[in-house]
């Protein structure tokens, strides 16, 4: 259950040898933000904002970080700006095995640990699963060994034919989930290394079980348990010949300091009916 280093570092998605001034125009504009309402958020002025998207005017350093917060600028990219208009990266990038990092890798380990017999996992900005508890190790019974061999990716893991997919029994909501999810993210952080796992994915063939279960009811579970309203999408999964409901949670860090904090996730799975508490309690009693 460590969690391990994360993989190289990512670059940044901002294109090199461009000024920052286009750059900061092309995060207004896909923000939807004109010029005046930045602006009027970063206490500045229409024709200073111009003047500096058309090169006409050097932004401080403290202006770039202003307008990257306001823009919500992913932190690694705001480091990139500061590069692009001449001034040094504001955000350290401290790989997780660095001892200063210790005080964080032990609070996560705690934290998830703290969840069993729950699942719970920690991933990075690809996805790539960084440390898990017994909970999830539980849910991988019978994937196959390719999938799990290091580094783990929890996208794959769920959607691939040979992962978890053919036990999901809501698995065409869960994969529209999913992607609707990776989209989200790709829109803001216009990561190029994430746009590539969503395209991998997303041309994963549908389970065979998934196209038998097409023609069957709705809200039909294992052993003759009775559907619960949820209230939210549920991940429906089997396991040991019954069927496991979780919800979802995502947390991450709040005004991170660092790109690799930055771009961690927490992901729990919170029983979301009687029988599946009851189960997964049994494990531990």
């Amino acid at each position: 259950m460590s969690i391990v280093a994360a993989g190289p570092t990512r670059p940044s998605t901002t294109p090199a040898g461009k000024g920052v001034g286009p750059l900061l125009r092309g995060w207004r504009e896909q923000r939807r933000v004109s010029q005046l309402e930045l602006a009027l958020r970063a206490d500045s002025s229409a024709r200073h904002i111009s003047f500096i998207e058309t090169g006409r005017s050097r932004p401080s350093e403290e202006m770039v970080l202003r307008l990257a917060e306001h823009l919500d600028v992913p932190v690694r990219e705001r480091n990139a700006l500061l590069l692009a208009a001449g001034y040094a990266p504001h955000y350290p990038e401290t790989p997780l095995d660095d001892p200063s990092m210790d005080a964080l890798r032990q609070g996560m380990e705690r934290l998830i640990q703290g969840y069993e017999p729950y699942p719970a996992l920690v991933v990075d900005a690809t996805y790539t699963v960084l440390a898990a508890n017994r909970g999830i190790t539980m849910l991988l019974e019978g994937v196959s060994e390719s999938l799990l061999t290091p580094p783990l990716n929890a996208m794959r893991l769920t959607l691939h034919p040979e992962g978890l997919a053919p036990r999901i029994r809501n698995h065409r909501e869960w994969r529209d989930h999913l992607l609707a999810q990776m989209e989200r993210q790709i829109a803001l952080d216009r990561s190029e290394p994430l746009r590539a796992l969503y395209e991998e994915v997303a041309a994963y063939p549908v389970p065979e079980q998934e196209r038998e279960r097409e023609g069957e009811g709705k809200g039909e579970l294992d052993g003759g348990v009775e559907p619960v309203p949820y209230f939210a999408l549920p991940l429906q999964i089997e396991h040991g010949g019954r069927v496991l409901s979780f919800i979802s949670s995502i947390s991450t860090f709040n005004t991170p300091m660092d790109v690799t904090v930055a771009e961690l996730a927490i992901e729990t799975f919170l029983p979301a009916d009687p029988a599946t508490v009851k189960y997964l309690q049994s494990l531990v009693s």
